[in-house]
């Protein structure tokens, strides 16, 4: 199969070089949006036929196999988040030709004079918040960001006050490249979140101060479950039992017993690149988590309550990292139910307050095949000593 991929932008008058207007006269079947068949139609041959690209790309695909040769309309660079990099995936053998334009953030970015060498690219355009989330954290400079009709503007900036983001301006590029339509407006954060935007659009966010991004929270600082100052892992316990995990070459983090979400918060501000699955069993602790993520700035952890024996999670990604928190009384099962979906080379950790939980958990382990490594003892003021005990799955 051979597949000509043609980049264009909003522009309804294209003006295309003698080269591809060769390809576009000489071709009969055509392929992409509803948008770019109106853009072009002007272009190709009165007997033309159009495959619509569409979210069943099964059927899409299906069409493709039927024809040898097909030109295939796509917007900006389609080696930029695009259709090409679909049409090499699901045809590896394919032989393609590419005619690439300016992607939408280069063109915003050209408007605004803005220079895009050091900007950070995500893409929500059918992708969840994971990315942009960790942008976010990591406080990048420059992000910009290719949407959807779900990750709108407007939402994307809602996510951002919600999570005390207001420390960049926004750039907004709405359909770029027609002469007629098109608009670029830069406004506050908090002005974003109330305003319309018309589709096709792209943003390029640009902060205006760093947010700090604490090592270390004090527990005073977080709110607590009814005010329990007991009831949450210390910062230096915390920050040590972070390590223990080896969280910087992990992917997924599970949160056993958070009450408070200190420790899910921490890992997440830390190491904004986990996917971080949070489980407590007292239902006052979604509300407790979602205001201390809140507070400290950290969007995308899931939190999920119930009696994590019981849970369905057959839906959740495998964790890599876990830390046991609180067992009550059912450490054996948590350590089963654990080891059933913990990958290969996988950690857990628990921190022991007393002989019978470390017992509980030495055994727990070695019942279940894992190896338990080295413990580290640690007392924080006047408290009990804590034991942080850490295993590994071979």
């Amino acid at each position: 199969m051979h597949f000509t991929i043609i980049g264009i932008d909003d522009n309804r008058h294209q003006e295309f070089p003698s080269r591809i207007r060769e390809i576009l006269a000489s071709h009969a079947i055509y392929s992409g949006g509803k948008r770019h068949h109106d853009i072009v139609r002007e272009w190709l041959p009165a007997n033309h036929q159009w495959i619509d690209i569409t979210a069943s790309l099964h059927e899409v695909f299906r069409q493709y196999e039927q024809h040898r040769d097909i030109v295939v309309f796509a917007s900006g660079d389609p080696l930029f988040y695009g259709f090409a990099n679909t049409i090499r995936k699901r045809l590896p053998d394919a032989c393609v030709r590419l005619f690439p334009a300016f992607n939408s953030l280069q063109t915003l970015a050209h408007r605004l004079l803005l220079p895009y060498h050091d900007m950070h690219v995500v893409s929500l355009t059918g992708r969840p918040w994971h990315e942009f989330d960790r942008a976010l954290i990591e406080g990048r400079e420059k992000i910009g960001i290719l949407t959807d009709r779900q990750h709108t503007p407007d939402t994307i900036a809602s996510r951002m006050i919600d999570y005390g983001y207001d420390n960049y301006e926004m750039h907004v590029g709405e359909e770029l490249g027609n002469e007629e339509t098109e608009t670029v407006r830069t406004l506050p954060i908090g002005e974003a979140t109330t305003t319309a935007f018309r589709s096709p659009n792209c943003l390029i966010l640009q902060r205006t101060k760093i947010k700090p991004r604490p090592f270390g929270i004090p527990e005073s600082e977080f709110e607590l479950l009814d005010g329990r100052v007991n009831m949450i892992t210390k910062m230096p316990v915390r920050l040590l039992t972070l390590s223990r995990l080896d969280l910087h070459q992990r992917h997924t983090f599970w949160d056993i017993g958070f009450c408070t979400g200190s420790v899910s918060i921490e890992a997440k501000l830390q190491f904004p690149h986990l996917h971080v699955v949070a489980f407590e069993q007292r239902p006052e602790g979604a509300d407790l988590i979602r205001a201390n993520a809140a507070r400290f700035g950290t969007p995308g952890i899931t939190a999920l309550v119930g009696d994590f024996t019981r849970l369905d999670l057959a839906d959740l990604p495998a964790p890599d990292a876990v830390f046991i928190g609180g067992h009550g009384g059912k450490m054996d099962e948590i350590i089963r139910r654990v080891n059933e979906h913990l990958l290969p080379g996988g950690i857990i950790v628990f921190n022991s307050v007393s002989a019978e939980s470390r017992e509980l958990f030495a055994r727990g382990i070695e019942r279940h095949g894992l190896t338990l490594a080295d413990s580290h003892r640690l007392t924080v003021d006047n408290h009990n000593p804590i034991e942080i005990m850490k295993a590994q799955k071979q």
